[in-house]
């Protein structure tokens, strides 16, 4: 995986987790604590687990995970949803993970073995999609990612959540994060040195893939995937053909295959993982493993 997306070995992969251990433990010390305890029931070393956790700044963002997300706000629901789009050799390391921590919400997380944070929601109704972005540069003093996600899932308001990405220094490279409640949504796109906020349309939408939608000033997009625009567009396309969504509608977007194999469900070397649907309003999330209109598993969760 390291040596594909950033030509490294594990032994290299490991010195450069090394580099992040100190400033982990010293700012988010919890989190450092909830690996250790990762790695000793795996039987592996602590870097190890924090190399996958930091994986996106450890490879400078060269990660091929194309998503598209979707947020959207209505009288009856407050609908996030995605589909998670990578290596297909990827596929048996997904896991659904609860947490429960005290004083905060519990947590449930569609992730990869070993990462403490990703996609999922809380049982206050805070929820968190991702879009990967490729941009140059990344700030080895800023929260990982993965961390960040995680971060935003302890929050009981998605404004708490992004205060609470912004009280931590932001976050260390390029990502878009889709973090909504059930409330409100907000788009929130980061690079290295710039952060911008992408406020829900006149229908309560907001959209996403993997190219920066926002200004900013001195940042380079490489567009990485063609059709990153292409399945924005097809996203507003086929949400505007729907008046009230419901949860069959959400599904029906996310199995669309216009523009295959490049379409939101992705087929090919990097394909569809998975789908996430969530209602914030209701706390309740199905995922579907594999492609959405065939998939392998389907899970229900509540909170």
């Amino acid at each position: 995986m390291f040596q594909k997306a950033s030509a490294m070995d594990w032994d290299e992969v490991r010195c450069v987790a090394q580099t992040f251990e100190t400033k982990v433990k010293r700012k988010w010390p919890h989190y450092l604590e909830e690996m250790k305890g990762v790695a000793d029931g795996a039987g592996v070393s602590l870097l190890d687990i924090l190399a996958l956790n930091v994986r996106t700044e450890i490879a400078f963002g060269r990660w091929t995970d194309g998503c598209t997300s979707l947020s959207w706000q209505t009288e009856k629901h407050s609908f996030l949803a995605q589909n998670w789009d990578w290596e297909i050799s990827q596929q048996e390391n997904l896991i659904v993970l609860e947490i429960r921590q005290l004083d905060k919400p519990t947590i449930q997380m569609v992730t990869e073995a070993g990462m403490v944070g990703k996609i999922g929601f809380n049982s206050a109704g805070v929820g968190v999609c991702m879009n990967a972005i490729r941009t140059k540069g990344v700030d080895l003093d800023r929260l990982p990612v993965h961390l960040g996600m995680r971060m935003v899932l302890e929050n009981s308001t998605a404004r708490d959540a992004l205060e609470s990405l912004k009280q931590s220094g932001l976050l260390a490279g390029p990502v878009h994060l889709l973090i909504s409640d059930a409330h409100e949504s907000y788009g929130c796109e980061y690079t290295s040195t710039t952060h911008a906020t992408l406020p829900p349309d006149s229908r309560g939408r907001v959209i996403h893939s993997n190219h920066l939608l926002m200004s900013h000033p001195g940042v380079v997009d490489t567009v990485w995937l063609s059709d990153s625009p292409f399945r924005v567009e097809r996203m507003r396309e086929l949400t505007d053909a729907v008046e009230d969504p419901s949860w069959t509608d959400v599904h029906s977007f996310f199995t669309d295959r216009k523009n295959a194999p490049a379409a939101i469900c992705r087929v090919g070397d990097n394909s569809t993982l998975f789908n996430i649907i969530m209602d914030l309003k209701r706390r309740e999330a199905v995922v579907r493993l594999g492609f959405p209109d065939a998939p392998v598993e389907r899970l229900e969760l509540k909170l």
